[in-house]
């Protein structure tokens, strides 16, 4: 259940809908979603926010473009069991 809410997500976001990934991730506090938040964050520039989100994430702060990230993101959830 939480993988597909997550790819839903992601999907929202790729076609311009970045309200809507927003409140699906929101609702979730795993690491994967706390990446997913994160890299809302900082797509909106808000950058000290998603410095927070990715420290909960566990991750370093990317310096990949966004769309490259959105595709590690959503190759990482696509590959969970």
């Amino acid at each position: 259940m939480l993988k597909q809410e997550l790819l839903k997500a992601l999907q929202f976001d790729a076609n311009g809908d970045w309200d809507a990934s927003h409140r699906i991730v929101q609702q979730y506090n795993s690491v994967e979603a706390c990446w997913i938040y994160a890299y809302l964050h900082r797509k909106e520039g808000d950058l000290g926010n998603a410095g927070y989100w990715y420290n909960r994430a566990n991750k370093r702060f990317p310096q990949q473009s966004l769309e490259n990230e959105r595709n590690e993101i959503n190759e990482f959830i696509n590959n969970l069991n």
